[in-house]
Formats: structure tokens, sequence, C-alpha cells
């Protein structure tokens, strides 16, 4: 029996270069016959007009390259929704964004919602309505929160490992099924000089006057979400890759594979290693 293509929801607020990159690396290996995806549409959160001096010229060309494609973009900007409930009651502000969402979506088929660079947080029948996947910055038992705060939790504890994941969204953030992992060793050879810079700048300072100093401008901390955000666009394409050949599929909000639930995520660190190319921006 021939295999179904997957019809992908794409999610993102486009505000960087990594969000063109992981849609272009997505159609091209839709075009070259490697994944066996479509694109049913793009939902953008922001408009072109939202921060403009800061992120126009970046959305407009994302909007340019979905266009190009000739993808349907669907654009609600949360911004200029509903603005005076957003000041008041932000549960229903979220609510009522959402009701919006699925208003847009609701005739458009897709199997799986991707959140590729989604700034925004999905509210609670929508996440449960659809079927998504988010990327993590961290390991399956790694730390919560943003990028930063993950990253300073792990430069807190002395961490021996650095991942990235992709888990099933449910209403409680980042704490979905884990789906896929890599994972990178963050006190290798290529460390040992900045962990020894760290322990110099403790001499006179605390981690937290540090953290208020120098923030993600620390040569350690650049360093470990430079080696992150690599690998984040590989794993998220490698992950869309298993549900397209039909080894990975959500029910419940629970990963299965053959008919079995997932009880431990894919370790894709060495197939992610090997399709590492140039750095990516954030998302």
């Amino acid at each position: 029996m021939a295999a179904i293509m997957l019809r992908l929801g794409w999610f993102s607020t486009g505000r960087g270069p990594g969000s063109r990159n992981l849609l272009q690396k997505v159609m091209d290996k839709k075009a070259d016959g490697t994944l066996d995806i479509e694109i049913s549409f793009v939902f953008c959160n922001e408009g072109i007009d939202d921060d403009f001096h800061l992120y126009g010229e970046q959305r407009t060309q994302f909007f340019d390259m979905i266009k190009d494609y000739d993808i349907p973009l669907i654009v609600v900007s949360w911004r200029s929704f509903k603005p005076n409930l957003w000041k008041v009651d932000r549960e229903r502000w979220r609510e009522e964004y959402g009701n919006e969402i699925r208003r847009k979506i609701r005739n458009r088929m897709f199997d799986l919602g991707i959140l590729a660079g989604y700034m925004l947080w999905l509210d609670n029948v929508t996440c449960t309505q659809y079927d998504f996947v988010n990327l993590h910055p961290a390991l399956p038992n790694g730390p919560k929160g943003t990028w930063k705060e993950v990253i300073w939790q792990l430069i807190r504890n002395n961490e021996i490992y650095q991942g990235a994941m992709m888990h099933v969204c449910t209403p409680e953030w980042d704490r979905g099924s884990p789906i896929t992992y890599c994972e990178f060793s963050i006190h290798n050879r290529e460390y040992v000089d900045l962990w020894m810079d760290l322990d110099k700048r403790l001499e006179t300072k605390t981690l937290d006057e540090i953290v208020a100093d120098e923030g993600a401008e620390l040569p350690l901390f650049k360093k470990i979400r430079e080696d992150g955000a690599k690998r984040e666009l590989p794993l998220i394409v490698e992950t869309i890759r298993k549900f397209a050949s039909g080894d990975l599929c959500i029910k419940e909000k629970k990963p299965y594979v053959n008919g079995k639930q997932l009880n431990y995520p894919y370790d894709l660190s060495l197939i992610v290693d090997e399709k590492i190319g140039d750095p990516v921006d954030g998302i």
C-alpha cells in the first residue's frame, strides 16, 4: 500500500533567518523527493507592521518565500487582536485568540502541526483538538523554560550534556511526551578553556552578577547556544521525516511506533551531527 503524503500545518512567527532556513530546508527535501510532505498553510501570529523596525525586513522576506512556494498564508496579528482584552484578562484573550486560529484553519486539512519558531503559547483547546509538535532547546530530562533560561540552568548546575528535543504539545507547556532528541557534550575539549574562564570570573563575581553584567555575551554561554542552535534544524527535519515515513504517529497525545507507544524518545544525535551544516540563526 502506498504511503499517504503527510500534510503539515506550519506555525511560525517569522522573526529571523532561521524561520526561512527551516522552511526552505523542508521544501528542498520535498522537491528532491526525500520528504513526502505537503504544507497545507503557514500561520503567522505577527504581521509585517508588528515591530517593523526590528523584524519588518525579515518577515517580508519570509512572507515572500511563502508566496514563492505557493503556500497559503494566514496572518492574525496578536498585537492587533482585541488589545483591550489583552490588557485586562490574558487568559480570556488567549482563549479568544485560539478561537480565531481555529476559525482561520478549519478548512485547511492537516495531519500534524509544526511549531517552527512560533513565539506564542497555543491555547488549550487548539492544543487538544489538533496534534502539534514543538522544539524545546533542552534534553528530555533537562531544564524547562526559554533557551536562555535553559542555558543558565545548565551552567549553574555544571551539567555535562546539552541538547534539544521535539515533543508533543499539550496544555501543560514543555511537558508533552518527548519524541526525538539529540545531545552533545558541553565538557569536551572545546569547552575546557570556557569553563576555566568562568571559574576565573567567579573569583570576583557571583554567577548572578555575571548573568546581570554579561548575559548571553559570556563566552561559555555563547558556545553552548551556538552548538545547540545548529542542531535544531536537522533535528526538526529528521523528526518530520519519521512522521512522513509512517514510523511515527500521535494517538491521544502520545507518540506511537508500529502500533506501540514510544516509551523513550528516538536518539537522533548521530544523524543530526552528520547533517549539521552552517550554524543556524535563531528561529
